[in-house]
């Protein structure tokens, strides 16, 4: 029976450490909800959802850009902007609730559309989160596209040489926005 208490403990350790809202370099999104809280000062706790435009509203600061900050900056900027009103404050900012972090999956595959994520994933898990492709896709030639620095990057994706564990460097992990294309 330890072993199982065991292996209990190491799969939550994996996933607690594979998980968006645990990991120190998270950037917040759109969607996400944050909790918020100003030590000793009950008035300062609240749970804000960051808004399409990556805003977020706080007591005595108002609206702050959280979007595309990391928890770390935003626990920061909070604490310099409040510092006025509660000073030598101790701020704890962390993600709740992961909501930004979504991928589509599209073309045959056969539960195709938007995936929100709450975990790090690479491309065979979010296929296989999409049911797997159809009977009519072209396994070798599946597409991921991703925005970066202004440009769209594109990778190769060889369904059947990754699940025969060849050419595993092609199951690169998804990031935020990506579009993993079936033909």
């Amino acid at each position: 029976m330890a072993f199982w208490k065991w292996a209990a403990y190491v799969l939550t350790a994996l996933l607690v450490a594979s998980s968006p809202a645990g990991a120190a370099d998270y950037t917040i999104g759109p969607g996400d909800q944050l909790g918020i809280e100003v030590w000793k000062d009950p008035a300062l706790t609240r749970v804000v959802t960051v808004l399409p435009d990556g805003k977020i509203s706080f007591p005595l600061i108002g609206e702050l850009d959280a979007g595309g900050k990391t928890v770390a900056q935003l626990k920061k900027e909070i604490e310099q902007k409040i510092a006025r009103y509660v000073p030598d404050s101790t701020t704890t900012v962390e993600v709740r609730q992961s909501n930004s972090l979504h991928i589509y999956v599209l073309g045959r595959i056969n539960a195709p559309g938007r995936l929100i994520l709450n975990a790090n994933v690479n491309v065979l898990q979010a296929l296989a989160i999409a049911g797997g492709p159809n009977t009519f896709a072209n396994r070798t030639r599946i597409r991921i596209f991703r925005q970066e620095g202004g440009k769209t990057l594109s990778f190769p994706f060889n369904y059947d040489d990754v699940t025969a564990g060849k050419e595993l460097q092609m199951n690169i992990e998804v990031k935020r926005g990506d579009v993993i294309f079936v033909p």
